[in-house]
């Protein structure tokens, strides 16, 4: 499993997205980002249709998964 907290792109807090793992500063919930991509959606994309989650955050989130597995 994940260790989200070590990753400095997102945020998690009880009263926002039921305690969700969120892109920090958005509402929107990392796991988007891993469900639009496992349905074809490209970066770019997932970027156009989230405004507020910026490219950096994305590289970040996907850079952390990548270590985390390369660890396991």
């Amino acid at each position: 499993m994940l260790e989200w907290s070590q990753c400095l792109a997102v945020e998690r807090s009880s009263d926002r997205v039921t305690g969700a793992w969120v892109f920090r500063g958005t509402r929107v919930p990392v796991s988007a980002l891993f469900e639009n991509l496992e349905s074809g959606a490209r970066v770019d994309e997932f970027l156009q249709w989230f405004p507020g989650v910026s490219k950096a955050q994305v590289e970040q989130v996907l850079e952390h998964a990548a270590q985390s597995l390369a660890v396991a």
